[in-house]
């Protein structure tokens, strides 16, 4: 019986192995959706998104499959899909919360040539006018509705870009003037911008130079003519992605960077760029938004090593904004102070998850991600958790304070450890001038900087409060201290008096 008993310990153990092992060395993805503390540790979370639709060239009754589709473009309730390798654009139209086939786009009337040859990307102006990436040939190409040619953005014949080079654009916005910016293979320096009327205004933005020191000093001391004419001159790199909010700022994503530069935040992974080019992205949380914390050997899960590689980014309305990780298959969401929402999503064929992660759009405050590999949309929609989130964010952005700290609080019922919350809720005290309950809040938070500012708030207004006790308490102190020495000084005349006498009897 008890060799049974040992027997049966023995296999239950190796049953159980396998998930213990597996619990050690996940590291960032021991749970489909979580967030980070203060300690940098990841917090299982309850989800933020579920799918609520997958999209697939079989559901949309296609002939032709997609073939590495590369970029997703929302406008109204229309969905554009990039079919890179059809030389084609599908457009979707989204009812009854389903998405259906409008139009295959493979062709404008009366361009030169009509045809697409490998399109990346696809915007539109507030006309409704359609803008095509249409990288190999060499343009950006402009349709109206009915996909008539209206003209195209080509190479500029200005001095600055470099003439031997090709025009390869490959991302683009349009701005609510008509003012066009691209992101151009090859080109670094920045984002090339056109006036409405295709006039090339210059380029915006350039991301800064990154280089190796080692091959920088090599360069410069040690090597030949011939061997510095071989090696890659130190120039800054392009964006990955870039997308305009409703304000007009363009947010980019970059994705090439040493992992020192992104440790020491010089990265800036994610950036805002107003007209000047200049990033005025705000990062007031512990972490800047650069995906995952965790990405060493021994702590990536499923051998992916290395950091996040955001490669496509959105912004709603409220200010949020979303960027999709290709590295792992993840989706991060952050305020507009730069705090992590929450972060969802990994690698591998089910539906919610992602082999080739290439685009990010959202409809409302629905999401969907575009996989290249797999040639699969996917629709998320926000759960109650993270319909609260946009609630209580919303609602402080609006002034409604309390209404918002109500909010938090709801957020604590399904999620105890949720750090946001805890802000949230000590910044809506602070509207309200209740700056001992933010203090306690700020702290529970380990947010120094909004204790310090809550502080600061509340010594100046104990200060006001009791101003009078404390003159009152100076002018006792200082009566004291006067009388005190007063008194000293009477004492040590009168005992100076006595010695006097007693030596005048001598």
């Amino acid at each position: 019986m008890r060799k049974n008993q040992k027997v049966l310990l023995i296999l239950l153990a190796l049953l159980l192995l396998p998930q213990c092992a597996g619990a050690v060395t996940d590291g960032t993805a021991s749970v489909y959706t979580y967030n980070f503390d203060y300690w940098g540790e990841i917090m299982e979370s309850p989800d933020a998104y579920r799918v609520d639709e997958t999209i697939t060239s079989v559901t949309l009754g296609l002939d032709t499959p997609m073939n590495a589709p590369q970029s997703l473009y929302v406008n109204g309730e229309r969905l554009y899909v990039v079919d890179r390798g059809n030389n084609r654009i599908l457009e979707l139209t989204r009812e009854s919360e389903t998405f259906s086939l409008v139009r295959i786009i493979d062709r404008v009337a009366r361009a030169e040539p009509e045809t697409f040859n490998n399109p990346n990307d696809i915007a539109a102006d507030q006309e409704g006018n359609l803008y095509v990436a249409d990288t190999n040939n060499n343009r950006v190409i402009v349709m109206d509705r009915e996909l008539n040619y209206i003209k195209s953005f080509t190479k500029p014949t200005d001095s600055t870009f470099d003439q031997n080079a090709e025009f390869l654009p490959s991302k683009l916005v349009v701005d609510s003037a008509g003012r066009v910016f691209v992101n151009a293979t090859n080109v670094n320096k920045g984002l090339v911008k056109y006036e409405a009327d295709g006039t090339f205004a210059g380029f915006i933005g350039a991301n800064k130079v990154t280089y190796n020191m080692w091959d920088y000093i090599w360069k410069k001391f040690f090597s030949t003519k011939e061997q510095r004419e071989q090696m890659a001159s130190f120039v800054p790199t392009e964006y990955k992605n870039i997308y305009i909010d409703k304000d007009g700022f363009i947010y980019a994503t970059n994705i090439n960077f040493s992992e020192g530069d992104l440790l020491g935040d010089a990265a800036h992974p994610i950036r805002r760029l107003n007209s000047l080019g200049n990033d005025i992205l705000i990062k007031n949380d512990r972490y800047p938004p650069i995906g995952d914390l965790y990405w060493s050997e021994g702590l990536a899960v499923n051998d992916y090593h290395g950091p996040s590689k955001l490669y496509d980014i959105t912004v709603l309305d409220n200010d949020i904004y979303v960027a999709v990780d290709r590295m792992r298959g993840r989706v991060f969401g952050y305020d507009s102070q730069g705090i992590m929402l929450w972060a969802f999503g990994t690698r591998g064929s089910a539906e919610n998850s992602f082999n080739g992660a290439v685009s990010i759009e959202h409809m409302g405050k629905d999401l969907i991600v575009l996989d290249e590999f797999t040639a699969r949309v996917t629709v998320f929609k926000p759960t109650e958790y993270g319909n609260l989130i946009y609630q209580a964010s919303e609602l402080y952005l609006n002034g409604e304070y309390d209404e918002s700290a109500v909010t938090w609080k709801e957020i604590q019922k399904l999620n105890a450890n949720y750090t946001l919350s805890y802000i949230g809720i000590g910044r809506a005290q602070m509207r309200q001038n209740d700056f001992s309950g933010a203090m306690e809040n700020f702290k529970k938070a380990y947010s120094r900087v909004n204790f310090s500012k809550a502080y600061r708030y509340y010594r100046q207004e104990w200060m006001e409060k009791n101003i009078l006790w404390v003159a009152l308490a100076l002018l006792v102190l200082v009566a004291f201290f006067a009388g005190r020495g007063f008194i000293r000084k009477k004492k040590w005349e009168v005992e100076a008096h006595d010695r006097s006498k007693a030596l005048t009897k001598h």
